[in-house]
């Protein structure tokens, strides 16, 4: 594979599926390299031959389609692919094609340095001198200035801008001859040796007019970016032929890249006896409190994990434009929630442009503006990439399976990037009473864009077999010992170490290790593996392990010689110093009582605006069938006093005392109910403080952290529970007929390395190890010749937890190593991830540690512990660690405490 896939790759952060598309597109430019004027059938040929799904090019050159579902990334894509074909193969003039004003202005947005997404950050060479970016309205400008001289050009138009058949026949000014190049720029950029053409929502330009307007520019290649590979004709939709990756939205759902949909509706509800105005009247009501609902769920969760607030809206799809007017003036009238959204709602005509429809529909994503419902005619298509439309309600005379299709294909794009968890900032509301079952049946179908997922195994991964390998560290090896759930290594072509105790003296230092084990707990006496070494802890050692053998009948009739059983404590007392690195287990416990609290503060309610409920509702996942039951607090007590609802879901948290807070917690509540009072009447208020009391609780419990306060003058104590800890097993997946690699030598494929098992070392606590990356193998390699000892550690083995959001999650640093002066925790990671929350969150706990863990060092002359967070791109064989360590240990994660 080209280096430039692992770099871009790694710089541009990109995702699985676009990274696989990077992957196809380096494979396609070694069989058919990208020039002008090839074999075409040829070229389709060796495409086909590795890639049967593609039929046909479609075009007058190669080209191909990459169907990748909404929401994965199709720009950043098209970033990486300029910038690999730029970098690996010289290309340097590139035309982007867009199928409307609203993606052409975007386009032109993110390719733009310095804006918030642009598309091509953490490629250096672009950095230095970046693309010229010549468009529709600056292409005539760029010619009078020369700008043919600039390194890379990215064209970027509007499919109107190059189509000959427009404002009725005219030709385009694109097609006009200009002087300063004695031609057209059309013509221009047609007779160009290097031109790539990107069409980006490629299903727009099947008509005839934009296909002979395309095959006219004469590209090298043509790269196609489309959610929807398949051109709508009156017989069905017809399927693109030159299709090479698919990346479905059933896939990207379950990946966790977008949100999931789930069609909504009342418990029990029947549509039987109702009329059509009820039904709409029902929906739009219901829409509504499960809106608020959500919203209030996206503003805990923001507070909770100091994010950004989200402003949800809710979308309501009307039959036609008069529906739509009659929708406005119910939505507006002092009948709908008492007038509450009369300046919350706005109309979108499809009278007005697209591109006009669109634009003001994106300011809705803004939190300063109140919108929050939109009524239209339509399910906008491309182009309205808003993040923060939680709820849908389809109004219109449709099929399960259009209803489906349009409802989900702008409204599964996350806030935040990434799923939190949370199941209500992560789930599409679909709101359909009447038409629940049909869209549950129909996402259920195997045809489904929801459900259907491809999985294409080859004969070699039909007959391939795998295995769990447990690698147990080389210290039970020479001991003799097989460790719990420990099989035999059958894939390892890199042997365990031998034991050096025969049959019989294996029992004893079983025995031996055992006790040792138990004297792990002991750090007063065993604060570290070398003073297993000292001659009072071994007479201690020899006196249990006496206590508790019971020699073979042969030995006791004399008939067998006595083994030395003190030679063989201290032999085992040898190998576990040999294979241990001193890992102490620490607890931080504080001195005397810790006194805390909060403060009385004003709590901020203007997001929290839950309507009464009517009726219980369900959410049904159309993907997975789960069902969410957002319903009338079922199991909920009846308090007395509306305060009590909101005083009792508060004392559930562990950190609320109710005799040392009650005059906060009721100052609190009373604030609550205040403002639910304020527009909603008393039974309804009860009717909301049950349904959402837990809800509720949390809101007023996230605000509450901002107020707490804690006695500084506390003093902690740091216990060492252990002085060093056994080392655990590692268990590995790896292919039952593939011995291990040699760890000094880099596999050909580098983008699975995680797939590869790595032997061959010498100062490995393990047998065996997996790498993640190519930067953690050349590492290994460092450490293989810089250190006495290095292993990375299993799961478990730290017991060392940072935040997350709202989550503690379990620390394993990738490496630990000894050398004669330190001992070092190290980890390595890609150069774009090194200021990422969750690692910057892991680098402090693991300094914090790592200072604790010196300061019990200091107590019997031990080894200081460095912490050291290296970029993968710093990481090369040829680098000491005493260098990687001078360049990039954490501040705070070096001591200078050295060994007297």
């Amino acid at each position: 594979m080209n280096r430039h896939v692992n770099a871009i790759a790694g710089r541009l952060s990109l995702r699985p599926p676009q990274r696989r598309s990077l992957e196809i597109l380096d494979r396609i430019s070694e069989i058919v390299p990208p020039t002008k004027g090839g074999d075409l059938d040829a070229a389709l040929a060796a495409i086909r031959s590795e890639f049967p799904t593609v039929v046909d090019f479609e075009r007058e050159f190669p080209s191909l389609c990459f169907a990748l579902a909404t929401g994965v990334g199709k720009t950043r894509l098209m970033g990486a692919f300029i910038a690999y074909l730029h970098l690996a193969h010289g290309l340097n003039n590139f035309f982007v094609l867009a199928p409307n004003l609203t993606i052409y202005n975007k386009l032109i947005t993110d390719f733009t340095q310095n804006t918030p997404k642009y598309v091509l950050k953490g490629i250096s060479e672009f950095a230095i001198s970046p693309p010229v970016i010549t468009t529709g309205e600056n292409y005539e400008r760029q010619i009078a200035s020369g700008g043919s001289l600039f390194p890379v050009t990215i064209n970027i138009f509007n499919i109107s801008k190059i189509n000959s058949e427009v404002r009725g026949g005219r030709s385009p000014k694109i097609r006009s001859f200009k002087e300063e190049i004695g031609e057209s720029y059309f013509e221009y950029l047609a007779g160009l040796d290097d031109l790539v053409l990107i069409m980006d929502e490629s299903h727009r330009y099947r008509a005839s007019a934009g296909i002979r307007a395309i095959n006219e520019l004469k590209p090298v290649i043509g790269l196609e970016l489309t959610a929807t590979p398949f051109v709508e004709t009156s017989r069905g939709p017809v399927p693109f032929q030159n299709v090479i990756f698919d990346y479905p939205l059933g896939k990207a759902m379950a990946d966790g890249f977008v949100k999931e949909p789930a069609v909504v509706t009342r418990e029990n509800f029947s549509p039987i006896g109702k009329s059509p105005e009820s039904i709409q009247q029902i929906k739009l009501e219901d829409g509504v409190r499960l809106h608020e609902s959500v919203k209030v769920e996206l503003e805990t969760y923001a507070r909770q994990v100091g994010e950004r607030i989200v402003k949800p809206f809710m979308l309501v799809i009307a039959r036609d434009t008069t529906h739509a007017a009659e929708l406005m003036q119910l939505i507006k009238s002092d009948s709908f929630f008492e007038g509450r959204y009369t300046d919350k709602v706005i109309q979108v005509d499809s009278s007005v442009k697209e591109e006009e429809t669109i634009e003001r529909l994106l300011k809705v994503e803004h939190t300063e503006e109140p919108t929050e419902i939109v009524i239209h005619v339509n399910m906008l298509k491309e182009g309205w990439d808003v993040t923060n439309l939680y709820t849908i309600v389809p109004l219109r005379a449709a099929n399960a399976r259009t209803l489906i299709e349009q409802s989900i294909g702008r409204g599964l794009r996350l806030p935040y990037g990434k799923r939190t968890g949370v199941t209500a900032v992560d789930r599409l509301n679909i709101v359909a009473h009447d038409r629940f079952q049909e869209i549950v049946d129909e996402a259920k179908k195997p045809d489904s864009a929801i459900r259907l997922q491809q999985v294409i195994l080859s004969n070699d991964q039909l007959q391939q077999k795998t295995v769990t390998v447990v690698s147990q560290p080389q210290l039970a090896s020479k001991l003799g010992i097989q460790s719990d759930g420990a099989a035999p290594s059958a894939a390892s072509g890199f042997h365990e170490a031998q034991s050096v105790f025969n049959a019989d003296e294996q029992k004893i230092a079983k025995i031996a290790y055992d006790v040792i084990r138990k004297f792990e707990t002991q750090p007063s006496r065993l604060p570290s593996v070398g003073h297993l070494q000292k001659p009072e802890v071994q007479a201690a050692l020899l006196r249990e392990v006496e206590s508790q053998y019971r020699p073979a009948q042969m030995e006791l009739d004399g008939i067998s010689g006595q083994p030395d059983l003190a030679a063989i404590v201290a032999k085992t007392a040898e190998i576990v110093v040999q294979q241990t690195i001193d890992i102490p287990r620490i607890l931080v416990v504080p001195k005397g009582e810790v006194k805390s609290g909060f403060r009385p503060f004003t709590l901020d309610l203007a997001r929290m605006r839950y309507e009464a409920p009517n009726e219980t509702l369900w959410a049904a996942h159309l993907r997975t069938g789960q069902i969410d039951r957002i319903g009338v607090g079922a199991g909920t007590i009846d308090e007395q006093r509306l305060e009590d609802y909101v005083v009792s879901g508060l004392i559930d948290f562990d950190d609320v005392a109710y005799d040392e807070h009650a005059d906060l917690l009721y100052d609190l509540a009373e604030q609550v109910i205040r403002h639910f009072l304020s527009y909603l009447s008393e039974e309804d208020v009860r009717k909301v403080l049950r349904l959402h009391q837990k809800e509720i609780a949390c809101f007023v419990h996230v605000q509450m952290q901002k107020h707490f306060w804690q006695d500084t003058q506390v003093a902690y104590d740091v216990v060492i529970t252990r002085g060093f800890t056994e080392l655990r097993n590692s268990a590995y997946t790896a292919a039952a007929d593939e011995a291990p690699l040699d760890f000094r030598i880099s596999p050909s494929d580098k983008s699975n390395m995680s797939r590869y098992l790595f032997g061959g070392f010498s100062r490995c606590l393990y047998p065996t190890q997996k790498f993640q990356s190519d930067a953690e193998r050349k590492l290994a390699v460092v450490l293989e010749r810089e250190s006495l000892k290095w292993f990375k550690p299993a799961k478990g083995q730290f017991q060392l937890f940072y935040r997350s959001g709202i989550e503690d999650l379990e620390y394993q640093p990738d490496f630990v190593a000894e050398t004669e002066t330190r001992i070092f925790m190290l980890e390595p990671k890609a150069s774009n991830q090194m200021a990422v929350p969750d690692v910057l969150a892991k680098q402090e706990v693991a300094i914090e540690w790592c200072r604790r863990a010196t300061d019990h060092a200091a107590t019997y002359e031990g080894k200081p512990w460095t912490y050291v967070l290296i970029p993968h791109d710093a990481i090369a064989e040829n680098m000491t660690l005493e260098g990687l360590s001078r360049q990039f240990a954490a501040k705070g994660g070096v001591h200078t405490m050295e060994r007297s």
